[in-house]
């Protein structure tokens, strides 16, 4: 009885469930619910890893055998506010969309699919085992942020913000002056960002290339979608999905002046769409279900691509 008073002393949210309309709903403060000491032990450990990637499941774990990824960045140096804010990729929801079919494999995808896909991808790392408890834990967490989400509140936090594609290739040198005037602040000049001061907790401001960043078949490489995320979050700070500050021109210069530099190379990308047509026009790497150049779908103009896409083969393409 003494227990139970004491908790609802603490944290009576535990034991009273208010009902909240939609409007008013909100994702959940996680820097809150780690200091309240409330937060589920396996919802902890998913958060752990999702944000200090590299000590626990990357180059810096102590154990050689957790060192899944091969890189040191954090799964939070892209899905922004520990996978809460809008237009980042954010993960509020997103196990109620599982299974999905993915066109990258022509298959049904679970969840835990997806994970691994940036596990081996954006972290340029390997696979988790599906039933290990970090897949287990970094599952349990996204539950968990997606608890009590309004069904009509769903889309708000559901991939990137959509731009108006330009029907130009991408200006590296207007990508490069942007580059320097927004960018080069927090991830320098050379692209390579910022450690945090506990070097094994990984990156403040991640390297966007080099040997350290995202390799050349995650997903963030095709410059359609980085174009998005950026114009949706970038300068980091400034810009929200309903309030950016770049525009989406300038986001789609930006991001090909991103990914024109050299980064991590993934072996066996020729496997991916068994379904050439399902590829994605602006994905960078062969082959496809066309004629357009290497250039083209790395840099654009992409609406003649997906223009042909229509016509051919009646699909219509968005990225």
């Amino acid at each position: 009885m003494f227990i139970g008073i004491f908790l609802f002393d603490s944290n009576p949210s535990l034991f009273i469930k208010s009902e909240i309309s939609s409007e008013a709903w909100q994702p959940k403060d996680v820097d809150a619910e780690l200091a309240s000491g409330f937060m589920p032990s396996d919802v902890k450990y998913g958060y752990q890893l999702i944000a200090e990637s590299s000590k626990y499941m990357g180059p810096q774990a102590q154990d050689p055998g957790m060192r899944y990824a091969g890189n040191n960045l954090a799964c939070i140096n892209c899905h922004l506010k520990a996978g809460t804010q809008p237009g980042s990729a954010s993960w509020v929801g997103v196990t109620e969309r599982f299974p999905q079919f993915r066109g990258r494999s022509n298959s049904e995808g679970t969840i835990e699919d997806r994970i691994n896909g940036c596990m081996q991808r954006s972290m340029d790392g390997e696979k988790l085992p599906t039933e290990s408890r970090e897949m287990k834990s970094i599952v349990a967490y996204m539950k968990w942020l997606g608890e009590d989400l309004p069904e009509e509140r769903e889309k708000e936090f559901k991939g990137f913000p959509k731009i108006n594609i330009p029907d130009i290739a991408v200006n590296l040198e207007k990508g490069k002056a942007l580059f320097i005037k927004e960018c080069a602040v927090c991830h320098g000049e050379d692209g390579q960002g910022q450690r945090l001061a506990d070097s094994t907790k990984g990156y403040q401001y991640p390297p966007l290339w080099g040997p350290d960043s995202y390799n050349n078949g995650a997903g963030m490489h095709r410059v359609i979608t980085a174009a998005q995320f950026i114009k949706g979050n970038m300068p980091f700070g400034q810009a929200t999905w309903d309030n950016p500050k770049l525009s989406d021109e300038e986001a789609y210069h930006l991001a090909g002046y991103i990914n024109s530099f050299e980064r991590p190379q993934k072996s066996n990308l020729e496997k991916d769409y068994p379904d050439l047509k399902l590829k994605p026009v602006s994905t960078p790497y062969g082959p496809w279900a066309d004629t357009f150049s290497s250039t083209q779908h790395k840099y654009g103009p992409f609406p003649p691509i997906m223009e042909y896409y229509q016509q051919e083969y009646g699909l219509t393409k968005n990225k």
